[in-house]
């Protein structure tokens, strides 16, 4: 899995500007939110802008140490959870602690695990996490076709 590739998917899911109530991001564009990024200046973020965001941010911290088709799924929950929340997800789905930090137990954990199941229990982590978001009735429909496109990706890239 290359940067670029898993870029594109994941702007496939987020779009443009929005500045909707009912996210608790705030103002964001092209993924990313004033809550999250408060010195950026959102409205005017441009694509490549996004891009370089997404690759020190959420690409670089653990793209070299997983799987392919794990590596998109991990990237596009950073994306859309923050970094934090995608590892937390990732170290449940591998039966560590969910600290949030991807060190050598995480690996080790991930290491010893067929990847299918660590991806499959990946998948499964991150809906669960997405049903208990106190803004999962207003975006439900969204976020299952994302993970419905997200299972396709999997598929394609295992």
């Amino acid at each position: 899995m290359d940067f670029d590739t898993a870029f594109d998917r994941t702007l496939g899911h987020e779009g443009g500007y929005t500045n909707d109530p009912e996210d608790p991001g705030g103002e964001t564009n092209w993924g990313i939110s004033k809550r999250s990024y408060p010195d950026v200046d959102i409205k005017n973020l441009t694509r490549d802008g996004a891009k370089v965001i997404y690759q020190r941010d959420f690409w670089a911290p653990v793209a070299s140490k997983l799987d392919d088709a794990l590596v998109y799924q991990l990237f596009d929950a950073a994306v859309h959870h923050g970094i934090g929340n995608a590892i937390r997800m990732l170290q449940r789905a591998v039966g560590v602690a969910d600290d949030g930090y991807w060190g050598p137990v995480s690996q080790v954990a991930y290491d010893r695990m067929d990847p299918n199941d660590a991806l499959l229990r990946f998948l499964a982590e991150r809906l669960d996490f997405m049903t208990r978001l106190s803004n999962w009735g207003h975006n439900a429909r969204g976020w299952a076709r994302r993970i419905a496109q997200n299972l396709k990706y999997a598929a394609a890239d295992n």
